[in-house]
Order: structure tokens, then sequence, then C-alpha cells
């Protein structure tokens, strides 16, 4: 069901809402948290089906935010809200708020959206692009207890690496990072399984990817080895190598969802390791809200790691 509300309030959207749960059927006590999406209306559409997919995982209530450039004088100043209400058929499990913003409106989103939260639920936001560069002090951001920014849409991806390192708060995180996790966990697995002294990495990927940068930091930081990025072809990140008394123990991945791993002295055994959706990346983000104190060990304490005695990796 999807309802349409022109020049509106806060208020209506809620009444629409209530209207369109109950003709539909569609109980709200089964939405475990509220998701606000902040978006430009160029990238609304890929947001709002990624968080839609992500939703089949985790039920929630979606508003999106998308704040409208003006077109004369007069829509500089004059606020309006226009609305769409959409739940069961038209938003998965969960229920979906589009909320398009005039005016002077667009500087105070957040009043609008502070009543469109579940009660005693938890809320996270979610940039897709255009990050502001201190998420936790956004007017949005101070509502949530996860923020999730992708530094990867930015245009420059390692510049914004630095921004986010310097305006880090406990319950950021970046699907920069995220995109990381099975690399993290196939490496960790590797070196349960090889015991010797690690001396060196390097990781491989195409130019200015931000995964590879952090990728390296939290190996020196866990490590306490020296560690490069080095350019590939792509895409994202290729190979980790890394040097070991015995040898070299690397996880090579030239192209599709499988990669090879090779420990010193045995033959390479494949591994699934595909490059997944946003909507994969988002429903990982959901299932904890708690400080991700891994993503700031590498965002920001790993890239002073200094060269020491090899270790084991730790997640």
């Amino acid at each position: 069901m999807k309802l349409d509300l022109t020049d509106t309030t806060a208020g209506e959207v809620n009444k629409a809402l209530l209207h369109a749960r109950r003709a539909s059927g569609t109980p709200a006590v089964g939405m475990v948290l509220t998701m606000v999406v902040v978006i430009d209306e160029e990238f609304a559409y890929d947001a709002m089906r990624a968080a839609q997919q992500a939703s089949q995982e985790h039920p929630s209530r979606t508003v999106v935010v998308i704040r409208r450039h003006p077109r004369s004088p007069r829509d500089r100043t004059h606020p309006r809200l226009d609305a769409e209400v959409r739940v069961a058929a038209d938003a998965g499990p969960g229920e979906t708020v589009v909320l398009r913003l005039y005016g002077e409106l667009r500087d105070h989103a957040q009043s609008v959206v502070l009543p469109l939260l579940l009660p005693d639920a938890p809320v996270v936001v979610w940039w897709p692009v255009a990050a502001p560069e201190n998420p936790a002090g956004d007017a949005l951001g101070a509502l949530a207890q996860r923020r999730i920014t992708d530094m990867d849409a930015a245009s420059d991806p390692l510049a914004e690496l630095e921004v986010r390192a310097a305006n880090y708060t406990p319950g950021d995180t970046d699907l920069a990072w995220t995109r990381l996790t099975l690399w993290r966990s196939a490496l960790a697995a590797a070196l349960d399984q090889e015991h010797a002294p690690v001396r060196g990495v390097v990781v491989e990927a195409e130019p200015g990817n931000p995964s590879a940068e952090l990728l390296a930091r939290w190996l020196r930081e866990r490590l306490r080895v020296p560690g490069e990025v080095r350019a590939s072809v792509g895409p994202a990140v290729t190979a980790v190598r890394l040097e070991t008394d015995r040898g070299e123990l690397s996880v090579v991945r030239e192209e599709g969802p499988l990669a090879a791993l090779t420990l010193p002295g045995q033959p390479p055994r494949s591994l699934a390791l595909k490059i997944r959706p946003t909507s994969e990346l988002i429903a990982e983000e959901l299932r904890r809200l708690d400080a991700d104190d891994m993503y700031e060990i590498a965002l920001r304490d790993g890239a002073g790691a200094q060269a020491g005695t090899g270790a084991e990796a730790g997640a």
C-alpha cells in the first residue's frame, strides 16, 4: 500500500502510517529499529532498494530523507514537506517513509524525523553518499546509536578516510570496513593454521581503494609488522600477502567470487570471497549496534603502527 502526501506535516505522516498499517493488516510490533537514510534524489532508488532488501533480515521502519534543491528564490525560503508512505507489499516486511524537504526545512530535517522514530527502538542513520565530516555531530546523526558512511563513494576516498579518522566517535562505521569482513575472516583462519611469525604485509588493490588502506592498517596493528598497499588492476582488494619465516602466506582473488589461499609448503585451495552487494553490507552492520573497536583501531591507531614482533591476527 502506498500513500502520497503533499505539503504535509510529521503529524499527518504518522496518521497516514497508522491508517496504512490498519488497512493492510500489518502490525508494527515486529520492527526492530528505525533506519534513517539521508540521500539525494539521484541516488534514492538504489539506496531504498538496498535498505528494503536488508529489512528482510531486520524488519524496520525506513525513513528516507531527501533534501530537494530549490528552483526559485521563493523555494529557497518557503518550507514544505512532501511524503510517501509505503507498507506491506510496497515496503517488504517493514515500512518506508520517503520525506522530501524543501526550503528552510532542508536544514531542520531532525524536527521532521524525530516524531517518526519507533519508540524504544534503536536508530541507525546511513549516508550512502555525501556524509557529513562529523556524523555524530550532525543533527540527524545525533539521534542514532549507529552511523554508517561509505568513504568509497567520495570523490577522493583516501582523503575521506583521514576525515573519518579525525572525526571518529564510537558508533561510527563505514562500508569500506564492512567490505573487509570476509577478508579478515579468511586471514584469521589462515593464521590459525600457520604459526610461523609474520615479518611483513602487502595488500594489493585498485588504486585509491580505502578498504585496502584499512586492511593494511589493521594487519600492521594486529601483527605489529610493517605493511604497504600496492596497486593492482582490481576490482577492489585483489590480494593479501604475508611474509613468514616459512614462506609466503597469501589470499589472492584475481576475478570472480573465488579466491586462492596458499599456505607455506602447501598447494593452493579455493575459498569463497565474493564482492557483496550493498544490501548485504547494510544487513551485516545492523546485526550489531555497539562500537566497533577494530574499525577504530584500523581507522586511527593502525596508521601509526611500527614494526615489531610477529603475531597472529585477531578480530
